[in-house]
Parts: C-alpha cells; structure tokens; sequence
C-alpha cells in the first residue's frame, strides 16, 4: 500500500509519530483557531482513540496542513452511514494560506480515502456556519450541503458530505 497520495507538489501522506516535532512551529491564526484544533492536540486525541487517523498535507515536502480522517465514533453524531469517515480537525498552517494547497489536497482526499480505507463509501465533515471561507473551499472541493444542521462549541454548522 502506498503512503501517500500526490498532486502536483501537494501530498497526503499517514502521520508517524517521529513527526510530531514537525508541528512545533506550526501556526494557526486566532481566527483559525476558533474552529479547528491545532495538530499536536488532535495528534494526542488520535493516540486515545484507535478510530482516528491522523494525515499529513505536504507542500514541496514541508508539513503545510493537517487533519483526521475518524471513524463510526466520530460519523455517528452526523450520519448512520457506517461506511462513512468524519474529516476533522483540518487545517492549513498560517504560512502556507494563498497557495492553493487546500483545494489541491481534497482533491486528493476521495483517491486517498479509497487506497488507505477501502469499503469507505462516503467523507462527511461539520463546518461552522459563520466559517464563510471554510464552506467556500470544501463545496469547491465537492462537498455537498444535503440539509443537515448540528451544533458545535462555536454555533450551529453545516454537515456536508462527499460521496465516494
């Protein structure tokens, strides 16, 4: 199975532990933290919880981003589609905004999905409603509102889901 999946100078690749020390210097914006946690404490709650798998965004071979893709524990508050992975905790560190990476790296997420979970049928995520930016790039992405509404610790959000 390969590690990871590329576009371009965008890749995806599985989190290993001995690169924790990679996000030291990773920053997110007060704004950007108002929404998403910061990689190293979504890496420990990966480590408490088997279901979580952490992933890397790479850009020219520099950490650029990160999320988690969770499984049943994370869907079930969203979904009963049991063959479908929660995307949470994404984020483009600060330095790296402008260049297209988000976009590129989920256009990768479905291929990615498919290689390292096979039998996954389906990516939901929850993004807050007053994350006008956020909805922006993951409906450009191929995440599609189906009507569904959740509250989060920052106000109500949009599920949106992406069929594989």
């Amino acid at each position: 199975m390969e590690q990871s999946i590329s576009k371009g100078i965008t890749r995806l690749e599985c989190y290993q532990p001995e690169n924790l020390h990679l996000f030291e210097n990773y920053y997110l914006s007060q704004e950007q933290s108002r929404f998403t946690a910061h990689p190293i404490d979504a890496i420990r709650a990966c480590e408490n919880e088997e279901e979580r798998v952490p992933i890397l965004i790479l850009y020219k071979d520099m950490i650029a981003g990160f999320f988690v893709l969770h499984g049943w524990n994370g869907v079930k508050d969203y979904s009963d589609n049991k063959q479908a992975l929660l995307l949470r905790a994404y984020s483009v560190d600060s330095s790296f905004q402008g260049k297209g990476i988000a976009q590129s790296s989920l256009e990768l997420l479905p291929a990615f999905v498919k290689e390292h979970f096979p039998g996954k049928n389906e990516i939901i995520l929850a993004v807050n409603q007053i994350n006008n930016i956020a909805q922006h790039v993951y409906k450009k992405s191929g995440f599609i509102d189906e009507g569904i509404r959740a509250m989060g610790r920052q106000g109500p959000m949009y599920i949106l889901h992406m069929k594989l």
